[in-house]
Formats: structure tokens, sequence, C-alpha cells
């Protein structure tokens, strides 16, 4: 078996729209390193999109589906519930951000979450508005490309959506965008195209994900927060690929010093198994009626005795100070590039969810070349890389918080030498 004879079959056999960034074939994967059919092995700084903040195949998370196999693997939930996915509601809703008494409902995926959390606001609010942000990313059901702020490859050839969504600039230092003009922006939009009285929600990533990685400032979390209020506005934060340590906290909107009405959490959640949930008020929570709110392969019970042992290895392994530490280093490392490489327009991030931006440097234009380049020369020297950004030229950082220590500087030295054969000359250490 190799690499080209499996690629051949996938472009016969799997239509062009998955996209599909890599031509090699995963074997098999342990912690922060993947093997491809070829034997091949990479550091693995993907993690299947942020799904793996506690690594490939961690013990604890192995041992735990392997325990649930021995049991049952599916009644459907609304059929037959077990006391697991209670017991993993009342573990979120003591952990989650939110004011007051919480419940959770659990889903399948991040875009499912996200879906829910609409249907929540609406049945609750009796509203139908929903104002978003451009890049934002919140999946690919109509509703999710509805509220994404990202046009390819997302929403080409897909319309109509849905309508009622809006969306108002996210602050951005390389694009030139502040607090003041996002929220200048809202403002205007309450003026000429929705009555806030009509707005059933606000749904804001603490920290965009394929929008580049833009970290929200607390003052717009602090005036979302305000005008939500004044106008009875649900605030609902999507932490998809926020949460669960990635930033150094168990969710991002614990940086931010206010709460959302509604968060949703899918990737990490489960350590690989495919678990979302949304998580809000009780009073919130309990606005649709019984039935309205589920799906067959909701609160699998593989995926929820997985997210069980990601609940359990984030403490014992002391992962969000770990996420804080790596997050450092990175930042360092890239910091000293950056003085180093004029094509590196900005470092940015918070705990280990990080990410650097690229411009072309004789036109400061964001240069997606330049950034397809770095990836490409990275993933040749055995270093796996994704991309984003509206502009497409943002590379983002998402190591298991578990990789050992050597191999994240080892990892790091590659990244260096990929950046400087690509974008620059070597220099003397």
């Amino acid at each position: 078996m190799n690499n080209a004879a499996i690629q051949q079959r996938r472009l016969e056999a799997t239509p062009r729209g998955v996209g599909v960034m890599c031509n090699f074939y995963a074997e098999r994967a342990e912690n922060a390193t993947l093997w491809d059919v070829e034997g091949r092995q990479y550091t693995d700084f993907a993690a299947g999109i942020a799904v793996l903040n506690t690594g490939h195949r961690h013990p604890a998370v192995v041992a735990a589906i392997a325990r649930q196999l021995e049991r049952f693997t599916h009644t459907a939930y609304q059929i037959v519930p077990y006391e697991s996915a209670v017991a993993l509601a009342e573990r979120i809703n003591a952990a989650a951000p939110v004011a007051g008494p919480a419940k959770t409902a659990f889903f399948t995926t991040g875009a499912e979450a996200v879906e829910n959390a609409i249907k929540i606001a609406r049945s609750f609010t009796g509203r139908t508005g929903v104002v978003a942000f451009g890049g934002a990313f919140h999946g690919r059901t109509m509703m999710g490309m509805a509220l994404t702020g990202k046009v390819a490859p997302y929403k080409t050839g897909f319309g109509p959506f849905p309508g009622e969504v809006y969306h108002v600039p996210f602050p951005s230092a390389t694009q030139q965008v502040t607090v003041a003009d996002s929220l200048k922006a809202l403002d205007r939009l309450f003026k000429a195209d929705i009555d806030p009285q009509r707005v059933a929600a606000i749904i804001i990533e603490p920290v965009q994900g394929e929008g580049g990685f833009n970290v929200a400032p607390a003052e717009l979390m602090v005036r979302l927060r305000e005008l939500c209020d004044r106008h009875g506005i649900l605030l609902i934060a999507d932490e998809v690929q926020t949460g669960f340590g990635r930033t150094g906290r168990l969710f991002a909107m614990e940086h931010h010093g206010v709460q959302p009405d509604l968060i949703t959490m899918a990737k990490s959640l489960a350590g690989g198994m495919p678990l979302s949930a949304v998580c809000g008020r009780a009073k919130v929570m309990d606005a649709p009626a019984p039935g309205g709110l589920g799906g067959t392969y909701a609160a699998n019970p593989l995926a929820v005795a997985a997210a069980h042992a990601v609940f359990d290895t984030i403490v014992k392994e002391d992962l969000l100070v770990r996420s804080v530490d790596l997050g450092a280093k990175l930042r360092s490392s890239l910091e000293a590039l950056r003085a180093e490489l004029p094509a590196i327009a900005e470092v940015r991030g918070i705990g280990s969810m990080n990410a650097i931006e690229f411009v072309d440097p004789a036109t400061g234009e964001p240069s997606a070349e330049i950034t397809n380049r770095v990836q490409q020369r990275a993933l040749a020297k055995g270093l796996l890389l994704l991309t984003c950004g509206v502009y497409g030229n943002v590379i983002r950082f998402l190591y298991p918080l578990t990789i050992p220590d050597s191999q994240f500087d080892q990892a790091l030295a590659t990244l260096t030498e990929a950046l400087r054969e690509t974008i620059g000359q070597s220099v003397a250490a």
C-alpha cells in the first residue's frame, strides 16, 4: 500500500468538494506524532483542526472508550438515556462561565451545536435576527454558512442562505479595524437594517478560528454584553475551537470577565470522538419544547466516555498551565523571527492558540502565496501546519497540549528553518 495508489483511488471515489490538504494517508498516530502508510513521520501541529488538545490516542481516552465498548455502543439517548451523559452535563454546567444555574444539551458536530444555539435563542426570545462577525466560521450547514463571514470556499455556489443574519466587522490590527469601528458598524446596523428588538442573538468566537486567530479584545466583549443586556439579546460564545484548554483556560470566555448566555463546544471536548454541546442559562436552555432538540447520535456513549477522560486528563496533567507555557515559548520564538523577517506582519494569540500573518514585504498586502510556501516547506520537513484567515495568509498552530518538550523544541527549530528558507536568509543563531 502506498500514498500514490490511495490518492488515485480517492480522486476516483470521492468528490472534489471535500478538500484534502495532504497527499499522504495516515496509518497510525500517537500523541503529537503521525505516521503515513509508507512509514514517514510527521509532527502534528494541526491536531485534527483543534480536536486533539489531549493528543492522538491518549491512554486515558482509549481506556475509557474500551470500557464503554464492553457495556453498550448506542441506545439513542432520547430513547434510553444513561447516567454518563447526565454526569457529563453536570461537569460542563459546573465548569462553563455561564451566570446562574446552567443546563447542557449534547449533539454530534460543532455545526450542530451552533444550529441548536440559534434555535434555542430564537425560541427563548421569540425573535429571529442574528448578528455575526466578518471572518467568522460557524460551520458548513446552511445556517452555519449564513453565519460564517468568509465566502470562499465555504459559501460559494450554495446560496440562498437563511435570512435575518447580519455581519459586522471583527477588530483586526492588520486590517485596521478597531473596537470602535466594530461597535459603530453594529450601531449603524441597528439603525439601518434591523431593529435590535428583533435580534435574538449575537454570536462571536472569543478567538476567531478560520478567520485568522484574531483575539476578541476584552473591551469588545464588555460592550457586547452591555448592548445585549440593554436590548434583551442573547450573547452566544462559539467555543468550538477555543474550548478545553486551547487558550490556557478551559473556556476562552474566562479571559474576558463577562459571561455569555449560551456556549457552543465540540472538537477537543471528546478527544477525537464526535461530540458537541450547547451549555447555557437554565431558563434559556429550557425554552424549546420536548423533542425540539436532539439527534440520533447526540450524546453517543463512546464519545461521552471519552469526554469524561478528557476532563480528567486536563486536570491530572495540568494542561491549562501547559497551554500557557507552550504558547509563551512559541510566541517568543515567532517574535524573534518577526524582527528578522519583514514578511511576518503580526504574531498574535492567547495561550496555545497562536498564529502568524504574512504580507508581501514590498506592498504590505496579505500574501497567501508566502503562507502556502511556508506551509509546504514545513510539511516537507515533517511538520504539519494549517493555514487560515480571510485572505488565506495566516498560519495557525494547534499542537496537542500533551506534546513532549523535546518534540516541541524540535518542531520550533523546523519551523524556523522553513521560515528562513522560504522568506529570508539564514542568520547565525
